[in-house]
């Protein structure tokens, strides 16, 4: 049987060998978000990187170029980091150049799996049909907050978990803790996610509807993913996904 595993923050991923499985990649609140909502919207692909400087690289090369740091949108970019942002009809079939703090930073530490996708609770249950009907182990990343964990990105782990079980093995204690957690909560997220710091911070910049939509569970069936250094939609009959896993 499948394995699945959980790593609290990139600041550990060096004890996770990625090599031959999928990497899930989850930054909640919100580059995950923002990505899963970008390509639900049109755009045509997201070049991440994990530095200001690379991203003002690329915007200088004609670029449209997100950056995010500390929860604010960095001076002289086109985008932050809101998934409101990325809703924007002319950015349909774009291709825009992010960093953020934690999220993008994940996923270049992860290029050296089979396959890299974005997850969150946006489009939790396709990500997790998905999971259950490829043949590779999982690894959960989640981008946490500068090298910490935190809570929400472990909560999804967790609700991404819960929904596999049957299809995957798991015993180390990060996966099952992700899990714990996420049973503890699941009946009241936004409650439970509300006592974090990052709520807190995101807060303290009046982001509160950004937060409120990060946390719906459901709201797109796409699945970005890293090809050669680049995320892309996807390409799947998302009612076959659902279809095999209730078979």
């Amino acid at each position: 049987m499948k394995k699945i595993e959980v790593c609290f923050t990139p600041s550990l991923i060096d004890l996770y060998n990625v090599e031959k499985k999928v990497v899930v990649v989850v930054d909640i609140l919100r580059a995950t978000s923002c990505m899963t909502t970008a390509m639900a919207n049109g755009v045509k692909s997201i070049i991440p990187v994990a530095t200001i400087e690379e991203c003002f690289s690329l915007r200088k090369k004609g670029f449209l170029a997100a950056a995010e740091r500390d929860g604010k949108m960095a001076d002289g970019f086109d985008l932050g980091n809101s998934p409101f942002s990325y809703m924007d009809k002319s950015l349909k079939g774009k291709t825009i150049a992010v960093t953020t703090t934690n999220g993008t930073l994940a996923i270049t530490k992860s290029k050296k799996a089979a396959q890299v996708i974005v997850g969150s609770f946006l489009n939790q249950s396709v990500v997790a049909n998905y999971l259950i009907n490829q043949p590779n182990d999982v690894i959960i990343l989640c981008a946490g907050w500068k090298g910490k964990m935190n809570i929400e990105d472990t909560l999804f782990a967790g609700a991404l978990v819960d929904a596999v079980k049957d299809e995957f093995t798991f015993e180390e204690d990060a996966t099952l803790i992700a899990q714990s957690l996420y049973n503890v909560a699941k009946d009241d997220i936004a409650g439970f996610v509300a006592k974090s710091s990052h709520v807190k911070r995101l807060n303290k910049l009046n982001i509160h509807k950004d937060i409120e939509f990060c946390l719906q569970p459901d709201i797109y069936p796409v699945i970005p993913m890293l090809k050669d250094d680049v995320l892309v939609a996807m390409e799947f009959d998302y009612e076959y996904v659902i279809k095999n896993d209730n078979a």
